[in-house]
């Protein structure tokens, strides 16, 4: 049955791709006369390539912390994110996202279907159409492949597959339309979200959440990280790609660029150190595993405050947002929800504390863009415009994705058998090993 999903996959691809090359004909312009600024786009073609090695970094900081058994198949779920989500992103996504909007909520489809009028020869403010999709879609990758740390070593390979694909249609798409589209219900509330907060972390967290209550615990021992250098350099590339996540999204090359930058890099410093300290002052080594979750929630709870607040903001929402995560990590490892590499304890709640600090930091001296300040400034707007996103989307990205398990579930199991968990799922799943 599955061979015959997969033939009958290809073959509508095939199908797809052939007749849209008769529906819709480049009309080719002279590329003297298309005008864009050199700078800009240069810089957004390197931050496009930088968000897009976040995510085999994010499969190496993954796959460093599971067990031996699973080491490739966590990493390949990062791989087949950036070939699954690609594709899709082109066919349909990124016209859901900010195609023309559809009561605030969602793009019309068919604007951008297949990429059609999505070309070198029109302009997203300085820089090509296609250079903005193109940068677009790697956010769009990166976001199932971090909701892939919850239920790591007990998920079915073609199971995931299919709820990426869902995830993406039904809970990525909508978010990315509602937050960063100038129609979008919650863009025309007010609420700033940078760099992908809300869109990226927020959905991420909440659907791991969902992922790891509905999958239950793994069975056994827990197993010891198999490879802790890969937890190191997975954390390296995810800090090198960041820039290009959280500068890029200035959209150009300006000095609201090089305060992303600043900022992002003062949070993870920040973050990692105080990760380290607390762990410390709570009775145990300083570790290189601390060390690199603390940097990383640094890095995910300034991605909504990037563009928006001043370089000692960030200190502090670095070391706030390491501090919260690091107690709810202790506490989830007492409860009974086995988030395996504490997905939601880290990105969750980074995306939800850097999107109220945002409320509490954002200026107009950094950002003019900004039109109700932060608490700290004597307003309250932001700051409740935050607020009542933050539930929003909680209430949303976890209810639909708990929905979007079950539903998986019952076309193909989620999880493995017994026999095939305790085997491991490299050999079980991919018939491979380290």
């Amino acid at each position: 049955m599955r061979k015959i999903i997969l033939s009958v996959i290809l073959i509508t691809l095939l199908v797809l791709t052939i007749c849209t090359n008769f529906m819709f004909p480049e009309t080719p312009i002279p590329l003297e006369e298309v005008k864009f600024d050199t700078g800009d786009t240069a810089w957004m073609i390197v931050a496009t390539a930088l968000v897009l090695i976040m995510t085999p970094g994010l499969g190496f900081f993954y796959g460093g912390m599971v067990g031996k058994k699973n080491v490739i198949s966590t990493m390949l779920q990062s791989f087949m994110a950036m070939i699954i989500v690609t594709i899709l992103w082109v066919i349909v996504g990124f016209s859901l996202s900010f195609g023309t909007s559809i009561g605030g909520i969602i793009g019309d489809p068919s604007d951008y279907f297949m990429f059609n009028t999505v070309g070198i020869t029109s302009a997203w403010g300085t820089i090509p159409f296609m250079l903005f999709a193109l940068f677009q879609a790697k956010f769009a990758v990166i976001t199932p492949a971090l909701i892939t740390g919850a239920f790591a070593e007990r998920i079915r390979f073609w199971a995931y597959m299919l709820f990426m694909v869902l995830f993406i249609l039904f809970i990525y798409t909508p978010l990315c339309h509602m937050t960063w589209h100038e129609d979008g219900l919650l863009y025309k509330m007010g609420v700033l979200d940078f760099a992908g907060g809300t869109v990226v972390h927020m959905s991420a967290g909440w659907a791991a959440l969902a992922g790891a209550m509905f999958l239950g615990k793994r069975k056994g021992q827990k197993s010891n990280p198999a490879r802790i250098t890969y937890v190191l350099l997975g954390t390296g590339l995810l800090w090198f790609g960041w820039f290009g996540f959280n500068a890029g999204s200035a959209l150009a090359a300006n000095g609201l660029a090089a305060q992303a930058l600043g900022t992002t890099t003062v949070a993870a410093a920040a973050a990692g150190m105080a990760w380290v300290f607390f762990d410390k002052i709570l009775g145990h080594k300083i570790s290189a595993m601390g060390t690199c979750i603390g940097t990383v929630v640094g890095l995910v709870a300034i991605t909504p405050a990037a563009g928006f607040v001043s370089i000692p903001n960030a200190l502090f929402i670095g070391v706030f947002s390491s501090i919260v995560s690091n107690i709810m990590v202790t506490k989830f490892h007492k409860g009974k929800i086995d988030d395996a590499l504490d997905v939601f304890a880290c990105h969750g709640v980074g995306g939800m504390t850097g999107m109220l600090l945002t409320g509490v930091f954002a200026s107009k001296a950094i950002n003019p863009a900004v039109t109700d300040q932060g608490l700290i400034f004597g307003e309250t707007t932001l700051f409740i415009n935050q607020l009542t996103a933050l539930v929003i989307v909680s209430v949303f990205a976890f209810t639909a994705s708990y929905f979007l398990f079950f539903i998986v579930n019952k076309i193909t199991p989620l999880r493995v058998s017994e026999d095939r968990e305790e085997l491991g799922l490299d050999i079980s799943q991919h018939g491979e090993y380290l």
